[in-house]
């Protein structure tokens, strides 16, 4: 049993992450209506680093030695993949709802296993092209379901779709980054998630401060509640959250990982069956689907 989860310990540390985001996305859905995104992005960010510095501290951990060109890169992986995606992905989620941004998102692993193609020379098998295929397509047939019409304010919909583009893009940027400084160096899985994470707060800072969003961004400091609720998200979401999404990208291929941490949606469903909400035969069916095709990325080898 050891030995079969050592084996997929990508794939398994994926889909983890993915029910993390799924536990996290119903708490920012509230929280987005109470701060602007890219504050809420720069404090979870914070407050995640300092997380892991305790860690750190706790475990006797120090940052390994890193060449310029893996540090560079994993900076970049957090400013483009955290900072810039999730940010774009809080616009989203309040311009056009979870729903149509969740479809958005979809997008991501394709993106990521094209990239990962042409940049890393990453290849990947007909099975795991397949698998993938069928876990978006799952996704997507769940995500589809009574999508509401367009808004009657065009404008508002158009940025929606464009943030919505720009996360998927930039979280798929962001993965291939950090799978080029995995295989480039012998950096762990937690350290990786640290230098992101100041990457991603370093690059939200100079764009809160050129925003002049300084008052948005000392927001949370001045309440005591919505201080404990990002904090609280913050460790599961950003904490927990990128750490196994770094496992995952360090044990599995970049395309399979981002399939699987983009399983959210599907880990939803049981979430708001559980608070009560009527669940279709149709979502059923979604997950089904997106289950064949997790099913055939953890037989990949």
């Amino acid at each position: 049993m050891f030995q079969v989860f050592i084996s997929y310990r990508g794939e398994i540390a994926g889909l983890s992450a993915a029910l993390i985001w799924a536990c996290a996305s119903l708490v920012y859905i509230g929280v987005g209506r109470q701060i602007a995104p890219l504050a809420l992005n720069l404090t979870k960010g914070w407050m995640a680093i300092a997380l892991i510095a305790l860690t750190g501290l706790a475990t006797g951990q120090t940052l390994p030695t890193l060449d310029s060109a893996s540090l560079i890169v994993l900076l970049l992986s957090g400013a483009i993949g955290v900072g810039v995606g999730d940010t774009a992905y809080f616009n989203a989620l309040n311009l056009i709802g979870a729903r149509r941004t969740l479809l958005f998102e979809t997008l991501a692993p394709a993106l990521a296993a094209l990239l990962a193609l042409f940049f890393l020379q990453e290849q990947l098998s007909l099975q795991a092209w397949f698998g993938i295929f069928l876990v978006l397509a799952g996704v997507v047939w769940v995500v589809l379901e009574r999508l509401p019409e367009l808004s009657e304010a065009p404008h508002q919909t158009l940025r929606g779709i464009l943030f919505g583009l720009l996360a998927a893009l930039a979280q798929a940027i962001g993965a291939v980054l950090s799978r080029s400084a995995f295989i480039g160096s012998d950096v762990d899985t937690l350290s990786s998630t640290l230098i992101r994470l100041i990457g991603a707060t370093l690059v939200l800072l100079i764009w809160g401060t050129l925003q002049q969003q300084t008052r948005e961004i000392v927001k949370p400091l001045q309440s005591q509640r919505l201080f404990l609720i990002i904090a609280g998200t913050a460790f599961i979401s950003t904490y927990l959250g990128i750490w196994l999404q770094q496992t995952s990208l360090k044990y599995a291929p970049t395309g399979v990982a981002q399939a699987l941490t983009s399983t959210s949606p599907l880990f939803v469903i049981p979430l708001v069956r559980l608070m009560g909400d009527r669940v279709s035969m149709r979502a059923v069916v979604g997950v089904l689907i997106a289950l064949v095709g997790v099913s055939l990325l953890f037989s990949r080898a």
